[in-house]
């Protein structure tokens, strides 16, 4: 995700894995934000939190890797218990993610278990000097910063630095185990929970992703009647008949064609979200059987192999398009495929990097493509965070709607004008439009490809997802409402609100520019070279004709990019990934650490000529 800060947070030191002591850098900044979930009301203070491990989380819902750091703080908080707390600090991209009322739906759909501090106006994101989401912070128990770490992947890194300052404080009698102000929310009662994606059924009625209550829902035809539930409704992995199985947070389904579903033995593949895998469902039987992934999250580059063999990374959606499944693979911002046939599966299109571009699908860029439609040889995708309408056909990927990852908002009329916000959901109807599930902007929106205008078919809706058009008519999945609704459509020109994400520039030096990405291992680990070169940066920018020089790929944390003369601002796009493994372990562990920023600058005469980023200190 984008920085939005233009100073660096200091680089903290800390010590070998042997040295048990953890180095202070600094007095942690007081919690300020509009208020606080899941204390029950309580408002937390620094000094209320006095006694406890701290890790603060900077995230924002719209962000993928920042769902993935929801995941692997999971552990680590039953792990130590009463000695840790977790605060979130939602730090918000979008417009829609300053409404409390979904900020509140967002931490409940994620099954967020910790304290959130609301920080619409990012305040304490300031004074923390974050520059990405996510960004985790670790205070000890008497309130100082002794680490910060930006990006996803840092679970081995906390768990040995916790483990650390536990020892050290109980030691010196300054750790407090005592108390939690986590206060878990009532639960509700409806039949669905933030449902994902909906998927009509060949003999009528509807099958329903009920992701925050990881299960499947077949319905009857009145979208309210339960025909019958695959899966435990308990997050897990488990394969098997409909009542022993588990998912977690499944998202899109696609049914394979007759011939295909006769070989392999199941009928429709499911992208089972947070679990990184696909699971083939024989409808028959009710049954499940995992058809891709290993359960593990993407680190690092895979070249096609057995789907079994090969790391996923949140799958959102999957569409038979091209003799194959073709999976939206959210998490790391490309379309894989997956053959059912030959059970095998590898990357389709994108680089990985976090932006908008267009062209042969091995160079183009997306970020967290959401949502899959086939119209004939077209597949269209919903890619939600440039808040964009996409599109392939004979190779190559086009955009039809959307300007960029910092531009979005609720305008109709041509379509190189007009503006979405996060959409997830995408569709071909049978006039030959494309209606969109236009999430954040609550709406129904349409595409037409033949005038290459937009334009809005219902507005209103909570959080709409997916949508499905049976007999003439469309039916949306309202996520925030837990439901399927009939809408009735009136298509309309809307000319709201045009938003740019504005962030703080960080002014630099005319012409040449150091740039450093600053990386520590974990304590216990080193850098891995195992399997080629450790370390891998990647700069772009936007404009492209912003730097003279230094763009592409490096294995050097390190190095000196020129800004073309006479271009006086704009955002320099740097994926920087270090691979690590375990220093001294008989069989060591491998880790990748992964961060995304785009940094926006203004160039001044005597400014800074350094850039410092800090993917883990």
């Amino acid at each position: 995700m984008a920085d939005t800060s233009s100073t660096a947070p200091a680089s903290n030191d800390i010590e070998s894995a042997t040295t048990p002591h953890v180095k202070r850098a600094s007095r942690a900044a007081e919690l300020i934000g509009r208020g606080w979930l899941n204390t029950g009301g309580a408002e937390l203070s620094l000094e209320s939190l006095r006694g406890k491990i701290v890790v603060l989380d900077f995230w924002t819902f719209c962000c993928i890797n920042c769902l993935h750091v929801l995941d692997e703080l999971r552990p680590l908080e039953e792990k130590y218990g009463d000695a840790l707390v977790v605060v979130g600090v939602h730090s918000p991209k979008f417009d829609h993610e300053r409404d409390p009322e979904a900020l509140a739906a967002a931490v409940e759909r994620y099954g967020v278990e910790h304290p959130v501090l609301d920080d619409p106006d990012l305040r304490t994101w300031d004074a923390y000097a974050a520059r990405a989401w996510p960004t985790l912070v670790v205070i000890d128990p008497e309130g100082y910063v002794v680490s910060s770490m930006a990006g996803e992947g840092h679970a081995e890194a906390l768990d040995r630095i916790i483990a650390q300052l536990v020892e050290q404080h109980e030691r010196a009698g300054t750790l407090r185990r005592e108390g939690n102000p986590y206060i878990a929310p009532a639960a509700a009662e409806t039949t669905l929970r933030f449902p994902g994606k909906a998927l009509a059924l060949p003999g009528g009625g509807f099958l329903v992703s009920d992701s925050a209550r990881h299960r499947l829902v077949e319905l009857a035809c009145d979208r309210e009647t339960v025909v019958r539930v695959i899966g435990g409704g308990e997050r897990g992995r488990a394969d098997g008949p409909a009542e022993v199985a588990a998912f977690s947070e499944p998202q899109g389904m696609c049914l394979l064609p007759d011939e295909v579903a006769r070989q392999v033995g199941y009928d429709l593949v499911v992208a089972d979200t947070v679990n990184h895998l696909l699971r083939g469902i024989n409808l028959a039987q009710g049954s499940v059987v995992t058809v891709a992934g290993t359960g593990d999250q993407w680190r690092a580059d895979n070249a096609a192999s057995g789907a079994l063999n090969v790391d996923l990374s949140s799958p959102w959606d999957v569409a038979w398009y091209d003799w194959r499944v073709i999976i939206a693979m959210a998490g790391i911002h490309q379309l894989w495929w997956f053959d059912p046939r030959e059970g095998t599966a590898g990357v389709y299109a994108g680089t990985t990097v976090e932006s908008l571009r267009d062209g042969e699908l091995d160079q183009v860029w997306m970020a967290q493509p959401s949502g899959l439609a086939v119209d004939g040889d077209r597949l269209w995708i919903a890619d939600s965070e440039t808040s964009a309408l996409r599109f392939i056909e004979a190779g190559q990927m086009r955009t039809a709607v959307g300007q960029g990852l910092f531009d979005f908002g609720h305008v109709d009329g041509p379509a190189a004008e007009a503006l979405l916000q996060h959409p997830l959901g995408v569709a071909v109807l049978a006039s030959g439009k494309i209606a969109v599930a236009d999430t954040y902007n609550r709406a129904l929106r349409c595409f037409d490809p033949t005038t290459n205008e937009v334009s809005t078919l219902a507005e209103g809706l909570a959080e709409p997802s997916d949508i499905v058009e049976v007999d003439d008519q469309l039916v949306v999945v309202e996520s925030a409402s837990h439901r399927l609704s009939a809408v009735e459509t009136s298509e309309s020109t809307v000319s709201g609100q045009r938003h740019r994400l504005t962030r703080k520039a960080t002014s630099v030096a005319p012409g040449l520019l150091r740039l450093e990405v600053l990386f520590t291992p974990a304590p216990g680990q080193k850098l891995d070279d195992s399997f080629g070169p450790p370390v891998k940066v990647t700069v772009t920018s936007d404009p492209p004709h912003l730097l003279a020089a230094g763009a592409g790929d490096s294995t050097q944390l390190g190095r000196e990019i020129r800004l073309a003369p006479g271009v006086d601002s704009g955002v320099l796009q740097v994926v920087a990934q270090a691979a690590t493994c375990d220093a001294e372990a008989e069989f060591p562990a491998c880790h990748l650490t992964r961060q995304d920023w785009g940094v926006p600058i203004e160039v001044h005469d005597g400014a800074a000529s350094v850039l410092e980023l800090t993917l883990r200190g």
